[in-house]
């Protein structure tokens, strides 16, 4: 499935055509010297009305939001294109810029996260690189809380024996979770979601933050009043542990065995970064012999997760479909980021948000 779109103003003219609507050669000469672009996906609709009423590029999308382009199509249509809008379902390697040729100068990923992009490639053929971070804060970490809590207190299973007979009698220690108050809650990672995420905690009173990054960030911990611990002291005394990392070689399957092993058996263990920081088979284990006492993920490795993985039969995991960006807000503000980051490269500025490579 895919669809053309040209700017506004070549769409009036064509409205005025009363012959046989044929583009004059004219009009074929200005828009063929306008940017070509490519969009990997059908973004949300502010994204799209920012390259429509631009005029300053053409551009050709996927016009699909269930279905990922397919790979041999993707590299089919990226040919000869000036600029490449993308979603993290698309891995941008060599073999995609190599189809791309020489022509892309801009890519542009509807995303924070950029481990699906191949980043020495880009920088080695010179390809500016936007992205999306900042305006998914606050919808990441609501998510984020919703997802702690909905783990600690069980609710996921207090839903199941409500709909399914298993309410009876009242019960003293039935479906008893674990609270925040008075409890210690790390933080792996403090950027600017973590300290979102901890400030949403805050009035749950809890008692101490911690956190652990490749080096102390004190401007940032004054703002949560968080003390700086090794990873191990995070693992030793953290009642609840919420990763907000970026994934690196570094912090590929950090979580593991060794960390799992060093946890409180009551602690919460809670991932809405990416699914490549845990070692997830080390995770079941931990989960299914009562090392900790429950995990909540909204990413996975893949994605999405086999219905046949081990940890869908395991009551104290929550697994959600990576949806921590998903509020209207949000994923419209990222498209629309996504867009200007685009244009803004296509014409040589500086974009809004850029990685710099």
């Amino acid at each position: 499935m895919w669809c053309s779109r040209v700017v506004p103003r070549q769409l009036w003219w064509i409205k005025q055509l009363n012959l046989t609507g044929a583009l004059t050669s004219n009009m074929q000469r200005e828009m063929s010297t306008l940017p070509r672009v490519y969009i990997t996906r059908q973004i949300p609709p502010e994204g799209l009305k920012i390259l429509r009423e631009s005029g300053q590029v053409q551009f050709e999308l996927w016009d699909s939001d269930d279905v990922p382009v397919p790979r041999k199509e993707l590299l089919q249509k990226v040919k000869g294109v000036d600029g490449l809008v993308c979603v993290l379902t698309e891995k941008i390697d060599a073999e995609l810029l190599d189809a791309a040729g020489p022509n892309l100068k801009v890519l542009s990923t509807m995303s924070v996260g950029f481990d699906h992009l191949s980043l020495e490639e880009l920088k080695k053929r010179g390809i500016r690189v936007g992205y999306t971070p900042d305006v998914l804060t606050d919808s990441v970490a609501e998510l984020t809380v919703a997802l702690l809590l909905t783990t600690s207190r069980r609710l996921i299973e207090a839903t199941h024996e409500a709909k399914t007979g298993g309410w009876g009698t009242w019960r003293t220690l039935w479906l008893c979770g674990y609270e925040l108050a008075n409890s210690t809650v790390g933080i792996f990672g403090l950027g600017r979601i973590g300290i979102a995420i901890a400030e949403r905690l805050a009035p749950f009173k809890v008692k101490k933050f911690i956190y652990t990054d490749v080096a102390p960030r004190p401007e940032l911990a004054s703002i949560i009043n968080a003390e700086y611990v090794s990873m191990d002291e995070l693992a030793k005394q953290s009642d609840f542990l919420a990763m907000c990392c970026a994934l690196t070689p570094e912090t590929k399957e950090i979580c593991n065995k060794d960390m799992f092993s060093k946890m409180k058996n009551t602690s919460i263990f809670i991932n809405t970064s990416r699914g490549g920081v845990v070692n997830q088979e080390d995770l079941y284990e931990a989960l299914s012999t009562g090392q900790i006492a429950a995990a909540g993920l909204d990413v996975t490795v893949p994605e999405p997760l086999p219905t046949s993985h081990p940890l869908f039969t395991l009551k104290n995991c929550v697994i959600l479909p990576h949806i921590a960006s998903a509020s209207y807000t949000t994923r419209n503000a990222m498209s629309a980021l996504a867009a200007n980051n685009l244009l803004l490269g296509l014409r040589g500025e500086s974009m809004i948000k850029e990685l710099k490579l």
